[in-house]
């Protein structure tokens, strides 16, 4: 029985860990060390639940899992005293797509965001969930996520134009 699980659990894993790691590098803002932490932590978390996320849709709960990660990460009280780089981090986006600043603009404008509105932004319009697959995810109400989503783009919005319009930007 334990290995028909161990068996699942690996399936589920080859199938779902890509598309994890590409929402937890969101998550992290290109911090591809941080996106690997966060997916493992959230795969170990997954595993010792496996036979109540199995039961369940097995897809929303590890996308719970892995956001209850981030918000626990950014919790941490040496997370707020770490010290940013000015190191432009990894490109999450393929060449032709976007120029490099306007991915750099991005991230950085992703990274200013606090992690829960990052969280909804990121799920509703990078992993293209619906309002009530991100409230399942983020744990809170549809309203919570249509809010946070709609002040998140706004900022969003703002940061972008600030650093585009600004002379070495983008237009």
């Amino acid at each position: 029985m334990r290995r028909a699980h161990e068996a699942e659990y690996e399936a589920f894993v080859r199938a779902h860990r890509g598309r994890m790691m590409a929402t937890a590098r969101l998550l992290a803002t290109g911090d591809t060390q941080l996106a690997e932490d966060l997916v493992q932590n959230a795969l170990i978390r997954l595993y010792l639940a496996w036979s109540r996320a199995r039961s369940a849709n097995s897809e929303a709960y590890a996308r719970r899992v892995l956001v209850n990660c981030f918000v626990d990460h950014r919790r941490r009280p040496w997370v707020r005293r770490e010290s940013t780089s000015d190191d432009i981090p990894e490109s999450l986006v393929t060449a032709g797509e976007l120029d490099d600043s306007v991915a750099a603009a991005l991230l950085d404008a992703l990274r200013d965001l606090p992690p829960r509105m990052r969280a909804a932004v990121v799920l509703r319009h990078v992993q293209d969930l619906s309002v009530d697959e991100a409230a399942d995810a983020l744990g809170c109400s549809v309203g919570t996520v249509k809010s946070q989503t709609a002040r998140g783009l706004a900022k969003l919005r703002a940061r972008l134009d600030e650093q585009l319009s600004t002379p070495g930007g983008n237009r």
